[in-house]
């Protein structure tokens, strides 16, 4: 499947073909902090088959599973873009966010499960707008 996508202020864009059946969760606690929600979701894609536009700003962290991470996001607007091998980096598990086709791609497995949180089955019980602005809570919070 081609797939295309960019960070929030477009000044890095990228084009890729990627297995749709290879989206997955990570509720681990780390993905739940870097993406500021409760897990990430991921498309993990090799890096032989993304064409990159943009130089992302990265760092390097060491995951729970004692894996170094080198974490890529865009310096000017802070969008989450993807994840890779610190040393040699040979997979770009890119944010779902940040992939034009998302509503496309839905998770095929979930991850780190044990630190999901225990509410995430129950939002479908939780009332539900079709907008921001037509919920009083999120008046507020609407951009």
């Amino acid at each position: 499947m081609q797939i295309t996508g960019q960070c929030h202020c477009g000044k890095i864009h990228f084009t890729a073909t990627a297995d749709p059946a290879k989206v997955l969760v990570c509720h681990c606690a780390d993905c739940q902090v870097i993406s500021g929600g409760p897990f990430r979701a991921v498309l993990p894609v090799p890096i032989e088959q993304v064409e990159l536009h943009g130089l992302p700003k990265q760092y390097v962290k060491m995951a729970a599973s004692g894996n170094r991470r080198a974490q890529a996001f865009c310096a000017d607007c802070g969008t989450q873009l993807f994840a890779t091998e610190a040393d040699e980096p040979r997979t770009l598990n890119f944010r779902l966010g940040c992939i034009n086709e998302r509503a496309q791609l839905k998770p095929s497995v979930q991850v780190w499960q044990q630190s999901a949180m225990p509410w995430l089955a129950e939002l479908d019980g939780i009332p539900a707008h079709m907008r921001g602005r037509d919920s009083p809570l999120a008046a507020s919070t609407a951009d």
